[in-house]
């Protein structure tokens, strides 16, 4: 119970002094330092694969802490961090066992106190060196010749990408008779192919592995597979030659090549036998091929016998010797070209042993059953000919000989396809063919005397040419053949080339500016065109010509005599002939005619103008001396009530007294001012006009009363309407009234 009570007292007191252990560090400022931070590699920097790998780091803080502060180690490889661990302890470790290539790289080790503080080591080159020896594995350890062995290569150990080398070998022989290469980027193994060739018999493969480490490549050692017998597809061919000895021409000669196949396989290759080159036997479902034949001298020679399946070939040869029983004939001939006509002979001979039988035929057909062959030689005897001599069963062809039999041609007739007149430019056709005569033929054109172009025509058709004359022109066509006559030369084809009107052109023969009463000229000309030649003349944008006409030149003129002001204007001609009815007719480019006055017109019309004008001022002058001498004039109106209007007989109703009267309105007796301001000052009326011849008796003032004296005066009355006068009067008496 002591002990228990003991024990329970050292833990109340151990809590107390952590109690005040922390109170106190809470009333301190923490402070955090790192030193240093070391990293070692060990056992060492570089290292064989396999070998067990250390990685220490070590960090020096300085606390002010009882306790060592927690920190963050972290490890990193070529820049990427692959352990991290958060500690207190000033060293920590992380353990590689067995590196491997993929190990290698730079490492180092970066060390975070309290989020904010940190340092990092310098960067360490770590190397492994080598690579483990790869295994290898086959898929069979028997194998036929044309099958294949599939060869895996791999290291387990080891990432990619690895790089894999892979020999095969032959047992006994040092060399290796194929090697493969291949880079396996996603695994750590590859598998290849090896075919099992002709003459394999035991084989192995050897792999090699290589990876790259930074700028080094590591290599493993060499890797050695079991062994592989090869059993054979087929056994190499062999000849049968049947008869044996000498073979003479005549003699039925057989060759026959055969193979062992084993029991187990289920299809058979092809046997192919061969001479020069030139298949004449085969067979794909057997183990012999075999060619019998009538022997030739031609089939003496080396006979090759082949034997393939999908990946296997192989082959013998033998040489056939066969004796010549006659030698072979040699046809000759007097001619190869000959006229129509003209002697073929033919003859056939054979050195040494001569045959029993002789034939000369042509293209097969036989044409003489002796030696010796003569004819008069026409078109139809051309062909190929051979002589056939044969002695039992052997026969024998000699040399071909082509004989050419030629027809002399017939006059060449030269033709062209238009049947209208040729248009200058337009391209013709012109055709020249000998109807008989042996072809091929050569037909040459002649254009006036000069060679143009020559054709080859294989059959009887006519040759065609195309030409583009600009001219009346001359064409003549040539043709030849074999025979051995001259050219023969056609008739002269005379071609009427007609030129169509293309330029137009308007010109002043005189000048624009044409005087009055003179005459207007203007030539409307053409190029070089075939006439004759339609011409029309327009004005302005008129649709219909003022003047056309049908020439035989390429220039016409139009004239207007007396040119007055209505030939002025804008002019332009067109122009076409026959060789233009398809096209629009070409026009010419527009001139503008000016018509002015003669010097002396204009005189004319000047002095004309000027007498117009001083008529009408002698006539104006005279009328307005004429109205101030009428002005001049009293005149004679009623313009009061009291006063009497004259009558229609003339008669004297003014005296003293009525003189007198007047002035008191405002009239003076030497002239009618009063009365011309009121005619003056009044608004136009429509009104009539009567002219009264009236008896004035005057008096003039400085002779005295007694002197009076009577004068006819002619006043103008005007009717009017007589409210209107009314009122005038009265406003007149009205004025008189007041006095103005």
């Amino acid at each position: 119970m002591k002990r228990d009570w003991v024990r329970g007292g050292k833990m109340w007191l151990g809590i107390l002094l952590a109690f005040l252990l922390c109170s106190s560090l809470e009333g301190q400022t923490n402070s955090l330092t790192i030193n240093s931070v070391h990293m070692m590699i060990l056992p060492e920097l570089v290292v064989n694969n396999g070998e067990n790998l250390t990685l220490q780091c070590t960090v020096d803080i300085s606390t002010n802490l009882q306790v060592q502060p927690q920190h963050l180690m972290l490890f990193y490889k070529d820049d990427v961090l692959f352990y991290n661990v958060t500690t207190t302890q000033s060293t920590e470790i992380f353990f590689i066992p067995q590196a491997r290539v993929y190990d290698a790289g730079m490492y180092k080790c970066r060390v975070i106190l309290d989020n904010k503080k940190e340092r990092t080591t310098s960067e360490y080159q770590v190397w492994v060196k080598g690579v483990p020896s790869p295994r290898v594995t086959l898929d069979k350890k028997e194998a036929i010749e044309g099958g294949v062995v599939l060869v895996n290569c791999s290291v387990p150990e080891e990432r990619p990408p690895i790089h894999f080398t892979v020999e095969k070998y032959e047992l006994d022989i040092r060399d290796a008779k194929l090697k493969r290469e291949k880079t396996s980027h996603y695994h750590n193994f590859v598998t290849m192919e090896f075919p099992v060739e002709e003459q394999d018999k035991i084989i192995f493969f050897q792999c090699l592995a290589s990876i790259v480490s930074g700028t080094h490549v590591e290599t493993s050692s060499t890797s050695r597979s079991d062994m592989v017998t090869v059993t054979e597809s087929f056994s190499l061919p062999k000849f049968h030659i049947s008869p044996e000895g000498k073979i003479i021409e005549g003699d039925q000669l057989t060759i026959k090549c055969t193979i062992q196949v084993p029991h187990f396989i289920q299809a058979y290759p092809e046997i192919i036998i061969q001479k020069d080159k030139v298949i004449v036997a085969n067979n794909r479902h057997g183990s012999e091929a075999e060619y019998s034949v009538m022997a030739l001298v031609e089939h003496h020679g080396n006979y090759t016998c082949k034997v393939e399946s999908s990946r296997i070939s192989k082959t013998s040869s033998i040489l056939v010797n066969v004796t010549e029983l006659f030698s072979k004939p040699h046809l000759e001939s007097s001619a190869l070209h000959l006229d129509h006509g003209q002697t073929l002979s033919l003859w056939c001979s054979v050195p040494g042993v001569q045959p029993t039988n002789f034939t000369i035929q042509k293209e097969g057909m036989i044409v003489s059953l002796t030696q010796n062959f003569t004819i008069i030689a026409s078109e139809w005897d051309t062909g190929m000919y051979t002589c056939v001599a044969s002695i039992g069963k052997v026969v024998k062809k000699s040399n071909s000989i082509y004989i050419k039999v030629c027809e002399m041609l017939s006059k060449p007739r030269i033709f062209y396809n238009s049947s209208s007149e040729v248009v200058k430019g337009q391209t013709i056709q012109i055709s020249c063919q000998s109807i008989n005569g042996t072809w091929p033929i050569s037909y040459s054109l002649l254009k006036a005397g000069k060679l143009l172009e020559r054709k080859y025509q294989d059959f009887n058709q006519p040759a065609v040419f195309k030409d583009q004359p600009t001219k009346d022109t001359e064409y003549q066509c040539i043709s030849d053949n074999c025979h051995s006559h001259t050219n023969i030369v056609s008739k002269v084809l005379h071609v009427k080339v007609i030129a169509p009107v293309d330029e137009v052109k308007l010109s002043f023969l005189v000048s624009d500016m044409v005087e009055s009463g003179k005459t207007i000229e203007l030539q409307c000309s053409v190029n070089e065109a075939s006439v004759p030649i339609t011409y029309k003349f327009f004005k302005g944008d008129e649709n219909r010509p003022f003047y056309q006409t049908f020439s035989n030149k390429t220039q016409v003129i139009w004239r207007q005599a007396d040119a007055s002001k209505e030939q002025e204007g804008q002019y332009h001609c067109i122009a076409f002939n026959r060789a233009n009815q398809h096209t629009r007719a070409p026009r010419s480019n527009a001139l503008t005619v000016k018509v002015f006055f003669a010097p002396w017109k204009k005189g004319l019309i000047a002095v004309a103008i000027i007498a117009l004008i001083i008529a009408a001022l002698i006539l104006g002058a005279k009328c307005y001396f004429q109205r101030k001498a009428k002005a001049k004039q009293v005149p004679v109106e009623m313009s009061r009530p009291a006063d009497p209007l004259m009558n229609s007989n003339n008669e004297k109703i003014m005296s003293d007294s009525g003189a007198e009267a007047n002035r008191h309105y405002g009239y003076d007796d030497v002239g009618n001012h009063a009365v011309k301001s009121i005619d003056e000052n009044k608004e136009p009326l429509t009104m009539d006009v009567e002219y009264t011849e009236v008896q004035v008796t005057s008096t003039e003032p400085h002779r005295g009363v007694e002197a009076k004296g009577t004068e006819t005066v002619y006043s103008e009355i005007r009717k009017t309407d007589p409210d209107f006068l009314e009122n005038r009067y009265s406003q007149r008496t009205e004025g008189s009234l007041d006095g103005t």
